[in-house]
């Protein structure tokens, strides 16, 4: 199978929009704290800023292959966080490849950590499980989903729980 430069592009975008989406969520902490137990919802969109795949193994796809990027949460036309991580390749079955990506955002009153496996071309919203974080967010769990990813019209929902 050969992974093409829009396919990478898609599956990076996926992981930065998670990134980007827990920087603005940081930022909305200012807002005020929600009711324990009740989730605390943030909506962003998303403008990926750099991007790299780096083939670890034999040449093509293989276990280990790692894409690696960058970008800013955008919230009402103004920059509100950034963000980045990596999705390595963790599983390799046929022409199927799951990564498993991993993303920390960093703001002002804080930083979100999230993570998910994600199987390249695979339909749909992406969903990362939110692990933890610091500042106001050292508690942090939750999910946050990606939509139109690698567009200019990616956009991400974050769902905290502290």
């Amino acid at each position: 199978m050969i992974i093409t430069a829009s396919t990478l592009k898609r599956f990076a975008a996926a992981s930065l929009a998670a990134a980007a989406f827990g920087v603005w969520a940081v930022d909305g902490a200012h807002a005020g704290t929600p009711e324990k137990g009740r989730a605390e919802v943030l909506e962003l969109k998303v403008r990926n800023d750099q991007y790299t795949a780096v083939d670890l193994g034999p040449a093509g796809p293989s276990l280990g292959d790692m894409d690696v990027y960058s970008g800013t949460a955008v919230k009402d036309g103004r920059d509100v966080g950034r963000g980045g991580g990596t999705c390595q390749v963790v599983q390799v079955k046929d022409a199927e490849l799951t990564s498993q990506c991993l993303i920390t955002m960093q703001v002002a009153r804080g930083s979100l950590t999230m993570q998910s496996l994600w199987t390249k071309g695979e339909q749909g919203p992406l969903d990362m499980a939110i692990t933890g974080g610091t500042g106001v967010y050292s508690n942090a769990r939750g999910i946050a989903r990606f939509w139109d990813i690698a567009t200019p019209n990616e956009r991400a929902r974050l769902e905290i729980l502290r």
